[in-house]
């Protein structure tokens, strides 16, 4: 049996242009002060990774993973959730997505998706060269928009999104594939890759890729109402990256899951601090224990009331209360009667 390491925290919610969270170095210490053992990157912010650098080279790797353990803590993934989601985007969103690339690129999506592609490709790389395992990106989207069947959806309409979502991924997985690094993506509502279904589909477009993976979040499933629990259970091999973050659910007789438009105080489901919610996690870390989930338990902060430093703190220390340190024996081993194939046998009346 395994230990699940951590607590860490996802450092894209905190950056900022004043200190500590305007560089690599003030928030690894900032993070360490808390009590976290591990920060997750994003690629984005040259303050905190050059990842064109780090791809192409091992010194800068190392000279990076040692700065950071002197502060306290040490990198435990790299994030590409705005470059994933611009390998996939509905000309829907055209014009909301193009804010996640450079300005040069806005207006034009081809060569937005070509970066984007080119962004997790250099991270896959920069991964190894970090000595790092898994990696935590989002799909991208091509049929978000047709989500609810109305209008009724044209035959064959899925399945050729799904073709093209796999077309674009397979030469990313592919290097992930050689730079032995799982690409996990984090199964979210506006992604093509949202729920277990649509993971399968994707799987299944990619030929069960050996390195396409899942980043378990279980705050993206309570607000769809899913089972978060049998989705372990269902997935739990494939399931490589763990957020920790809560939310809730309170439907009313005026909204439900898709929210009615409204602001993130006033939908029912929304997400919450860790505590606040409504999430089991004593279940989610019992059974990642069962299954030898030895990856990291990542703090993500998103909650519409409470401060994100007080999320912080108080998440490190939620997070080492519930990692389960697993057992090297079994409770009733004082209670063994030592008998051997014989002893068996004739137990049995085997002779």
């Amino acid at each position: 049996m395994k230990t699940l390491q951590g607590p860490a925290i996802f450092l894209a919610q905190f950056m900022a242009d004043e200190d500590p969270f305007d560089n690599i170095e003030s928030m690894a210490k900032w993070a360490a002060n808390l009590g976290f053992l591990g920060i997750q990157v994003p690629i984005g912010n040259p303050a905190f990774i050059d990842v064109a650098q780090a791809a192409s080279s091992k010194d800068y790797c190392d000279e990076l993973n040692g700065r950071v353990r002197a502060c306290g803590v040490e990198i435990t993934e790299l994030s590409t959730h705005l470059e994933g989601q611009l390998v996939a985007v509905h000309p829907t969103y055209d014009r909301l997505f193009d804010g996640f690339a450079p300005a040069e690129l806005h207006g034009r999506p081809a060569e937005r998706t070509a970066w984007a592609t080119e962004q997790v490709k250099l991270a896959a790389r920069a991964s190894r060269n970090l000595g790092l395992k898994s990696h935590v990106t989002f799909s991208g989207a091509l049929l978000w928009p047709m989500m609810y069947p109305w209008p009724q959806r044209p035959a064959g309409l899925v399945e050729a999104g799904f073709a093209e979502l796999a077309r674009r991924w397979r030469p990313i997985l592919d290097v992930f594939e050689d730079c032995g690094v799982d690409c996990c993506y984090e199964i979210h509502p506006g992604e093509d890759l949202h729920d277990g279904v649509t993971f399968e589909r994707f799987l299944a477009a990619v030929d069960d890729h050996a390195r396409a993976h899942i980043l378990y979040d279980p705050s993206h499933f309570i607000l769809q109402q899913l089972d978060y629990l049998a989705f372990i259970d269902i997935y739990h091999e494939r399931i490589k990256m763990f957020h920790v973050k809560d939310a809730e659910f309170n439907p009313t007789g005026r909204a439900g899951v898709y929210g009615g438009y409204e602001d993130w105080m006033n939908r029912p489901g929304r997400f919450r601090s860790l505590g606040d919610g409504q999430i089991d996690f004593r279940s989610i870390f019992s059974k990642f224990a069962a299954y030898d989930f030895d990856g990291w338990a990542v703090l993500e902060w998103e909650c519409c009331l409470k401060h994100q430093e007080d999320g912080a703190r108080e998440g490190a220390q939620f997070i080492r209360d519930h990692i389960i340190r697993v057992t090297d024996k079994a409770f009733d081993d004082f209670a063994a009667a030592g008998t051997d194939d014989a002893a068996n046998r004739a137990v049995l009346g085997l002779g």
